[in-house]
Formats: structure tokens, C-alpha cells, sequence
């Protein structure tokens, strides 16, 4: 993909394809059209969610991540596990609530999503929701698995989903976070070299894949291959798309509006993840808050990237990993039945994503792919104190500004409350191991370092980025 011109050409591309999103209603339906307009932020309509069908199924446009379940503490002392109790609220509340699709793969919670998305699911009739998961053979290759042995021990995953998620078939079925690592070499690895791609495509002939897609990070030479090359009929593809990302992708990622015009002129439905940027978009900037809140002030933060990225015709379902009831309730509003973003409240939300990119924010959306660190490193805790900070307006700048002490006090004593002291910035040799892991292709080691040279500034009374 060759680099567009990022001034007004950019810019009326975006508008133009707003406008039709905008306006589109194909395929956009809800239980009882015309409620929930304006409905108070205290109630969650019933009855009302807005639902796609563009692969065939009924889908709801709000789309359970399981990536985020709510943890708590093993009963042995060893870590965290699932708090299936919770879990099954959160499921049971979200299927009553009309939200049908839950995506979840083999590495989220620690492993440990696939089973307790089972369990919560397996309580209800299994034609009442669709699952997704996903080939997740990454952490294998990068182990340094490859021909048989990987094809094995990628077969060996694919089952295991199966038997931790209670089914016979997978109704959505994804080759995971392709376009990461080596990029075109490592897809290759992970899917063509070994078998795995000819196994998946076989197991869909037999029924118990009914669609298959892939997700995407990374390398856009991959994104282009699989839907030019490859040769795959792909029922739908997983891209990052919000507000921010549509013209203005950091890291390797790639700006949204260019995968998501590539699946519309092919007719692939997209599933979107990373709407809200792993909460980033909720969390913004004092002055990107007093702006949305301006213009809806009944409106969460968080709202305003949802209608974003549902407002989209060829959009099938947005990803939200909702680990608490009132960000479930939030969302669910938001999308009983969606308001489709105007043409005008697109052109503010490209003016607000101009104006977050003045703010040097860490691009870390806690996926945790990053971790366990081998050294003990809380990695997304780090960077999210230190996000926190910039957009709080609260991060110390230098030793001679006004409100440096108080400003500084707070970085510090927040930082030692959010993060071990044995897990902080500090404890980072720079092995690397995390980097390849990274889908916002953020150069952790190189934060790790920079954040910590930052605090140790702060602690001599320096403080200068």
C-alpha cells in the first residue's frame, strides 16, 4: 500500500466515506426500531440492540470480547484465575440484553478464556449465540516450533477450543493476529508451510468451521496477500478501527480507513476490535473530554468511539472486552439501537483525533500479549500510569514549572500504588521477548528504559522528558 497524502485529500476520504456511513441503514436492524432514542443514561433498554446480516447470520452489532474477564485471586496464592461467577452474570446479562457473538481465542486471561466462556455459554441453548475463536499458533512459532511439530501442536490448540468452549463447531473461526513478527515470512510459517491453513480450510468442508476469517495486525504486505492471493473465500476479516486509528495509526498498524475500504469494495464483512483502544478512547485528555462532553453531555466518553465504528454499513459487529457491568450497561445503550455518527459528528471526531495526537501518549491498549514478562515486569501497568498522567495533565515537566513538586509527588506516589516496586520500569534488562508480541509494534524495552530514566529524574528533582 503506497502512503496517501494525509492533508486534504485524506480528509475529504474520510468525509466521503462517513457521509455513506452516515446514511446507510442496509443491514442495520434493532428488535423495535425507533426506541432508545435518547433514553435516559441510568436505564439499559431491553429488547432494542441493532443487528447486522451480512454473512448470512443475525449478529448483534455489539460483540462480546472475552479477552478481559474478570480475575481474582487463586485460592492456592499462585496467581489469578477467572471469576467464573462473575463471568456468568456478565453473560447472561449481555445474551437478555440481545448481544449474540463472543470472541475469544486460546492465549486470552492467561488461557483461560475459552473455558469460562464455555462454562457461561454451555447454561444457555447453543442456537441462541455464535462463538468465535481463533488459530493462535504465534506463541508457538515464536518458539521456535515449525513443520510438523508446529502443525501438531497447532491441531492439538484448534480441539482444545472445542473442549474448553463445550461445542461441536465454531461458528466464527479466525487464523489469529496475522501480519505480526516476521510479517509475510512468519504467515507463511504459520500457515502454509506446516499444513495448518489446508487442515483449517478442510475442517470447514466438514462443518465445523461456518465461517472463517483472519485478524489482523502489523504488516500490510500480509492484509493485501490475504485477500489478493491467497486464494481463500474469507467470510470476514478482524481489523483495529476506531476514530483514532481511521488516519492517524501509530506504531506498524495500519491507518483503518485503508483496511476497512479494502473490505468494503470486496464485500467482507469486518469485525472490529480495538474500538475503544483497549480503553484509551475513554481515557483521554481533560481537554478531549470537556469537548465531547460539550457537545453530548449525557454521552459517555466512551460512546462517541462506539458510534463510530458501528456507524459503518459494512461493519458486522464491534468488539468490546467489558470486564464490568456498567461498561456492559454503557455499551449497550449506546448500541439499543445505534444513532449512526452524521456527517458533520464524523468531521468533529477527525478534529478530536487531530487533537489527541498532541498529547505523547504510549499507544499500549493492555492486551497483555506482552505478558508474563520473565523478569516480573507489570508491563501494561507501567505504561498506564504513565498514559494515565499525560492525560490527567498531571505529568511533571520540569523542575521550574508551576505545581512541578506537587505534580511530581503524584507521578511518584501514584506509580509505587499502581505498580510493585519489583515490577516497575526499572526491573527491565531489554531481553526483547515482548516486542514481537506487541501488536501496536511499541518498542517496550525502549518505553521501559525512557520511563524509568523519567522517574529517577523525578526522584534527583529533575524531571525533564
Amino acid at each position: 500500500m503506497e502512503n496517501k497524502e494525509k492533508n486534504d485529500l485524506s480528509r475529504r476520504d474520510f468525509l466521503k466515506v462517513a457521509g455513506a456511513a452516515g446514511l446507510a441503514t442496509a443491514g442495520l436492524t434493532a428488535c423495535k426500531p425507533g426506541e432508545g432514542q435518547g433514553t435516559p443514561s441510568g436505564e439499559v433498554p431491553e429488547g432494542a440492540m441493532s443487528y447486522r446480516e451480512l454473512t448470512g447470520d443475525r449478529v448483534s452489532l455489539l460483540g462480546y470480547g472475552c479477552m478481559r474477564w474478570p480475575m481474582k485471586p487463586s485460592p492456592d496464592g499462585k496467581g489469578d484465575v477467572v471469576d467464573q461467577e462473575a463471568v456468568n452474570a456478565l453473560v447472561d446479562y449481555a445474551l437478555a440484553h440481545g448481544i449474540n457473538y463472543f470472541d475469544t481465542a486460546p492465549p486470552y486471561c492467561q488461557g483461560l478464556s475459552e473455558a469460562a466462556t464455555g462454562t457461561a455459554l454451555a447454561r444457555h441453548p447453543r442456537d441462541k449465540y455464535f462463538l468465535a475463536t481463533k488459530m493462535s499458533n504465534h506463541r508457538l512459532y515464536g518458539q521456535g516450533l515449525r513443520g510438523k511439530e508446529l502443525y501438531d501442536a497447532s491441531v492439538a490448540m484448534y480441539r482444545n477450543s472445542f473442549k474448553d468452549l463445550r461445542t461441536d463447531y465454531i461458528d466464527y473461526y479466525l487464523f489469529h493476529i496475522l501480519g505480526t513478527g516476521a510479517g509475510m515470512e512468519e504467515m507463511r510459517g504459520r500457515l502454509y508451510d506446516c499444513g495448518v491453513a489446508d487442515f483449517v480450510l478442510k475442517e470447514k468442508e466438514a462443518g465445523r468451521i461456518r465461517k472463517l476469517g483472519f485478524s489482523f495486525h502489523g504488516d500490510v504486505r500480509v492484509f493485501d496477500y490475504m485477500l489478493q492471493e491467497s486464494g481463500i473465500p474469507w467470510d470476514f476479516v478482524q481489523i483495529q478501527l476506531n476514530y483514532l486509528d481511521w488516519n492517524h495509526a501509530t506504531g506498524f498498524n495500519v491507518d483503518a480507513e485503508y483496511l476497512y475500504g479494502e473490505l468494503a469494495e470486496r464485500k467482507i464483512p469486518a469485525v472490529i476490535m480495538e474500538p475503544l483502544l483497549g480503553g484509551r478512547l475513554s481515557k483521554v485528555h481533560d481537554h478531549v473530554v470537556a469537548k465531547l462532553k460539550q457537545r453530548e453531555p449525557e454521552r459517555s466518553v466512551a460512546s462517541w468511539a462506539f458510534r463510530f465504528a458501528g456507524s459503518f454499513p459494512d461493519v458486522l459487529t464491534v468488539l468490546s472486552g467489558m470486564t464490568y457491568m456498567e461498561h456492559l450497561q454503557d455499551n449497550i445503550r449506546t448500541y439499543s439501537p445505534l444513532q449512526p455518527l452524521s456527517t458533520e459528528e464524523f468531521a468533529f471526531l477527525e478534529e478530536t483525533a487531530r487533537l489527541m495526537m498532541q498529547y505523547p501518549t504510549v499507544p499500549c491498549n493492555d492486551c497483555k500479549y506482552c505478558m508474563p514478562c520473565p523478569y516480573g515486569l507489570d508491563i501494561p501497568g507501567v505504561l498506564l500510569h504513565y498514559n494515565k498522567c499525560v492525560n490527567e495533565g498531571r505529568l511533571p515537566r520540569g523542575s521550574r514549572d508551576e505545581g512541578y513538586r506537587k505534580a511530581r509527588r503524584a507521578f511518584l506516589v501514584g506509580y509505587d500504588r499502581s505498580v510493585p516496586r519489583l515490577r516497575q520500569a526499572d526491573h527491565c534488562i531489554g531481553c526483547n521477548q515482548c516486542n514481537p508480541h506487541c501488536p501496536q509494534g511499541i518498542d517496550i524495552p525502549k518505553e521501559m528504559q525512557r520511563i524509568n530514566k523519567f522517574v529517577e529524574d523525578l526522584k534527583q528533582g529533575r524531571g525533564e522528558m
